[in-house]
């Protein structure tokens, strides 16, 4: 195998795998805004129930009441609790994808580099070559049309 094709290979390789990094940021980035989307909808429905019992109390509430409500908002505010580490979590998640694809883009730069400078030397040395090629053909017309002198 040529060093070209093993510059084209690895280079496939990681565009792969730059691709495959992609791929996983993006997905951890939906279910970033899912989770955010979950914990803004759970502090909207804990906002209300806490206005419901804001009005229960203005009007009277009774103690059993009192305790279930004050019972439901703090089974709230654990699930609050829970999707604030959730989205948390998710957010080292999508870093640490971004992290990952942004190696993954830089592997991918330097064997693009390095293919690029090897194809840069190589358009040298052909050009060289052909120069070469071109003075030697030059010469050795001038050499044939140059008239011989017999001493």
């Amino acid at each position: 195998m040529s060093a070209s094709s093993q510059f084209d290979m690895l280079g496939d390789l990681a565009r792969n795998a730059r691709d495959q990094a992609c791929q996983l940021l993006a997905g951890e980035r939906m279910s970033e805004r899912q989770v955010a989307t979950q914990l803004e909808a759970l502090t909207r429905y804990r906002l209300e129930y806490a206005e419901r019992l804001q009005i229960a109390m203005r009007d009277g509430i009774d103690p059993a009441s009192m305790h279930n409500y004050q019972q439901f908002l703090a089974s709230l505010d654990a699930a609050l609790q829970r999707a604030r580490d959730a989205l948390d979590s998710q957010q080292r998640r999508v870093q640490q994808s971004q992290q990952h694809w942004q190696q993954e883009q830089k592997r991918l730069s330097a064997y693009d580099t390095l293919s690029t400078r090897r194809n840069t030397e190589r358009q040298k040395h052909e050009a060289r070559r052909e120069q070469r090629d071109s003075d030697e053909m030059a010469a050795g017309r001038l050499f044939r049309q140059r008239p011989e002198y017999d001493s």
